[in-house]
């Protein structure tokens, strides 16, 4: 498994250069866009949701939309129900770069797919979804301990 998680983490760091050279933004970064396509897709939803989704720790989010909020992408508003909970709201400004972080997280993946079949890929994408699966298992049995 270490060279599968290898190629796994090269092509994530390949990903982050493809997309920081094709989206040109001295404010975000490369870690920013997931955040943008999350919470485009889900206003308003909590940090918590948030650190969920993106299978990230809570401070680590919580660092990012305290840069995200800095440059105006984002807003966040105390939950009427739980006033501790915050919900995070897409702005003006994360609308308008959204549909561009879209365009090339396409581009991203049809380049990287040329030339694979489409059962190939079918057969890797079951694959992967179960190593997903697996994985997110581990990391909700180590939250119980």
């Amino acid at each position: 498994m270490p060279v599968k998680m290898k190629a796994i983490n090269d092509i994530s760091r390949c990903q982050s250069m493809y997309r920081k050279k094709n989206i040109a933004s001295e404010d975000l970064c490369s870690n920013h866009y997931a955040f943008v396509l999350a919470i485009c897709h889900e206003p308003g939803c909590s940090q918590e949701e948030l650190a969920q989704t993106l299978c990230l720790d809570k401070s680590t989010v919580a660092r990012a939309l305290a840069h995200l909020e800095k440059y105006g992408y984002i807003t966040r508003i105390s939950n009427e129900k739980d006033r501790r909970q915050y919900l995070v709201h897409p702005t003006e400004k994360m609308l308008n770069v959204c549909p561009r972080v879209q365009l090339v997280g396409k581009e991203w993946n049809n380049r990287l797919t040329e030339n694979i079949s489409p059962g190939e890929l079918e057969i890797f994408n079951q694959v992967l979804s179960r190593i997903t699966e697996n994985a997110k298992k581990i990391m909700d049995e180590l939250e119980d301990k």
